[in-house]
């Protein structure tokens, strides 16, 4: 084996968490090198998670506006759109990606190394290339970014033909009559709005009584109030016990209960689980958490010195852009660089159909930290750019602290409200009022009209309360 590359930080897997780690070090003036064992460069993120499911809703959406304006638009749509037809856009998108991730690795001077990577022992890693190749690797700082993989139990054999997980489900070359989808969170969630609205009978089925339990109640109402208007149906407190292709037609999945379900298809998200194996960290000590992640520290720092982890190999909340973010301040925690910390506001994206985005307190949080709070509400019934956009069925809310009006949450549910839960976000990092969106000029017609229309109904509020508190003091004097 010839004579180890030494570089100041190698990072395993070239997700988000590992790409910003090492443009992060290349930026800094330090050698960085990215092992990456899959065809393209990404990560699940690229290939199988956030940009393919997100195309795939984009593709969905206009599929379903076509069908509801059919008529208005004088359009004729032959019969359900193939599956296939869908998913090309979601290649040309994943390929452009791909392209782009490439060169910015090869601009910041990262080395890109195809294979399998294994720390051999401190300091010291081996990569074997795909042509069967063994490379030695030396650096004093190692990364752990290699992602997560779905979650699969026993008693649901997933076959990737019948019984899908949440990377085969984008293989599927047609689209299924009907379809049950075990599981209710985000990505369970995001798959079976997706499905409903291409015109798929979809039923989703969890334990939970109701999905996308991590949120606030008025969103995840929401959720189910549209999902169940565009032919889904919600399952809760359901066990499922088994799950098996008939071998002609269909899957039956079997309850605890004694009840059968049958769809044609099955999807099963059932969470996932970190990608650890075979990387070596058992070998070196690498402490793990209950739950099969890597465990780190507020620096993202392992048990053993110079090894670091990022990403999903440490567990919640699992999304791209804190991925990203945590990559980027492990690098400059390794290399000794001054590091920000782990943002206190990381906003929540939910790629449902609707859309739902929130960021800071929920109203049940503040409740339980004894805050009292203000909730301003505007229905996107009111909001002028939500009607011509078709997309009329929408809330945002602002959550604001009584005495002073600060604005502490925002939740939105509706089309765009990713894009819109970042204004909220600005606001509460800037320690604002409420009176920010009244005193500001937006554009009109656009949506962030509903944030001035739930700021005014926060301040509709507090001057009724005080109206009233003033009126009770007449009354006693």
């Amino acid at each position: 084996m010839p004579a180890a590359d030494v570089f100041d930080l190698i990072c395993f897997g070239s997700g988000p968490a590992g790409q910003k780690a090492a443009i992060q070090a290349a930026k800094a003036g330090h050698t960085a090198a990215v092992i990456e064992q899959d065809s393209h460069v990404g990560g699940a993120c690229l290939l199988t998670g956030t940009i393919p499911s997100k195309a795939l809703r984009e593709q969905a959406m206009r599929y379903s506006r076509m069908h509801k304006h059919a008529s208005a638009m004088a359009v004729e749509l032959n019969g359900a759109a193939p599956l296939s037809a869908l998913l090309s856009g979601v290649e040309d998108v994943v390929a452009a990606q791909d392209r782009y991730l490439r060169d910015q690795l090869a601009r910041n001077g990262v080395q890109l190394l195809r294979g399998r990577g294994r720390i051999q022992s401190a300091g010291l890693v081996v990569v074997e290339a795909l042509d069967g190749t063994l490379i030695q690797l030396q650096a004093s700082r190692i990364l752990i970014a290699t992602g997560s993989r779905p979650r699969h139990v026993p008693s649901v054999p997933v076959d990737h033909e019948r019984i899908l997980d949440s990377d085969s489900i984008l293989t599927l070359g047609y689209l299924p009559q009907s379809m049950l989808v075990l599981g209710s969170g985000v990505i369970a969630c995001e798959y079976a709005s997706i499905f409903a609205a291409l015109g798929t009978a979809v039923t989703l089925v969890d334990k939970a009584q109701e999905p996308l339990g991590f949120l606030d109640g008025t969103l995840r109402a929401s959720f189910l109030r549209a999902f169940t208007e565009a032919g889904g149906t919600y399952m809760g407190g359901v066990e499922v016990s088994g799950a098996a292709f008939d071998g002609f037609a269909g899957v039956d999945v079997s309850l605890q209960s004694g009840a059968t379900l049958r769809a044609e298809i099955v999807l099963a998200a059932m969470g996932r689980i970190a990608n650890i194996e075979g990387l070596g960290l058992d070998r070196i000590g690498v402490t793990m958490t209950a739950r099969g992640h890597v465990q780190v520290d507020e620096k993202f720092a392992t048990n053993v010195p110079g090894v670091f982890a990022a990403g999903d190999v440490i567990g919640p909340p699992a999304l791209a852009c804190a991925a990203a973010d945590q990559g980027r301040q492990a690098a400059r925690a390794a290399l000794g660089l001054p590091c920000a910390g782990v943002p206190e506001l990381i906003p929540t994206g939910v790629y449902t159909i609707p859309e739902i985005g929130c960021v800071g307190l929920t109203p049940g949080e503040a409740q339980r930290r004894k805050i009292d709070v203000v909730v301003g509400s505007a229905d996107f019934a009111e909001v002028a750019r939500a009607h011509i956009a078709g997309g009329e069925a929408g809330l945002l809310q602002l959550i604001c602290e009584r005495s002073s009006a600060q604005v502490l949450g925002v939740q939105i549910v509706g089309e765009g409200a990713t894009e819109l839960v970042h204004l909220g976000q600005v606001a509460i990092a800037s320690g604002a009022t409420v009176n920010f969106f009244i005193e500001q000029v937006f554009n009109f017609p656009t949506m962030t009209e509903a944030y001035r229309i739930a700021a005014f109904d926060v301040v509709k509020q507090l001057a009724a309360a005080e109206a009233a508190l003033r009126s009770g003091a007449r009354h006693v004097a």
